[in-house]
């Protein structure tokens, strides 16, 4: 069963009132006292009062008041529900299909006035991503899991560069969603460093017998953007950019999600940012192309140099017969 499944069939268990230690719960779900000792502090974590009693008699129960108490949502805390699994389904979650049971559920237990008010505000919301992989599904989910459950998996993973997939161990650490594509972030056996990996580019996965712990500070948000964004605490390492040009172009380029984060100062037609060397000789000159003379780039002279030897390329590419 997914975790989603045992952690509300934990819930359910000791909504009866009975104390229930953490071996009978795990022989009661098939699954082992480790995992259940992590969705117990899952639950914990998400507000649930799960009261842990020691000694001979001891176990895991329930506070009462929320046994009696009934789990409901207002109107607004629906919507809101049903407005992220559209953002959720749109991204591709793994999920989705579980995802489109809960929201049918919520709707069926609401009052003709609050699916009315719900319906009303679904009808005028949408979420447009690029399309989504459907075979990237099952993979998904057997990374989440694995996330949750500490397995170690063994993949064959296709980079860019290399003409065959590559066998690799890893420990999966999270999942990132990012600009249409899903990353895990895992520790590679094979380098013995976190690296992150797309997983469209897995070719196959599976489980292996092997338990990792995970890190508890770890944060895979923070581990993929520290790896994108400059440091700005180290300012300097980097090198600074003076722009000017059109309010309407700058505006549009400090929204983007590395200029965004290296900005430093803006007026209406100026904008300076901060961004390492590496960055500015490989994929800036890319970013800026589009705005053509829209802008114009004041300082660094090599910056402007490489946006010439960039165009350059461009037109000798499309003047070969």
């Amino acid at each position: 069963m997914s975790k989603a499944i045992n952690m509300l069939s934990i819930l359910w268990l000791l909504k009866t009132g009975k104390r229930m230690t953490a071996k009978q719960l795990a022989e009661e779900l098939e699954i082992n006292v480790r995992t259940v000792y992590r969705y117990i502090d899952a639950l914990c974590a998400s507000g649930i009062p799960i009261i842990s009693d020691t000694g001979h008699n001891g176990g895991y129960s329930l506070l009462h008041e929320f046994i009696k108490a009934p789990l409901f949502f207002d109107v607004d805390e629906q919507k809101a529900l049903i407005h992220a699994a559209s953002f959720a389904s749109e991204a591709g979650y793994p999920f989705s299909e579980v995802l489109n049971r809960a929201v049918t559920k919520l709707k069926k237990y609401t009052n003709p006035e609050q699916l009315e008010y719900i319906n009303r505000h679904v009808m005028g919301f949408d979420v447009i991503q690029p399309p989504i992989n459907s075979d990237l599904e099952s993979l998904l989910q057997e990374i989440e899991e694995s996330v949750a459950e500490g397995f170690t998996l063994l993949m064959k993973y296709q980079k860019g560069n290399e003409s065959s997939p590559q066998l690799r161990s890893i420990d999966p650490y999270g999942l990132v969603y990012w600009k249409g594509n899903w990353y895990v972030i895992a520790y590679c056996h094979l380098r013995g460093e976190l690296r992150s990996f797309r997983v469209n580019r897995i070719v196959s996965i599976s489980r292996t017998g092997t338990e990792f712990q995970r890190p508890a500070d770890f944060s895979a948000r923070a581990f993929f953007l520290n790896g994108l964004l400059p440091d700005l605490e180290q300012s300097d390492q980097l090198i600074s950019i003076h722009i000017e040009g059109h309010a309407h172009a700058l505006d549009d380029l400090c929204q983007h999600w590395l200029f965004g984060h290296a900005l430093t100062c803006r007026s209406k037609n100026h904008a300076h940012f901060k961004i390492d060397e590496q960055s500015i000789n490989t994929y800036v000159p890319y970013y800026l192309l589009p705005y053509g003379k829209a802008i114009n780039i004041l300082e660094p002279l090599f910056l402007k140099e490489r946006m010439v030897t960039v165009t350059s390329e461009l037109v000798k590419h499309y003047q070969k017969p």
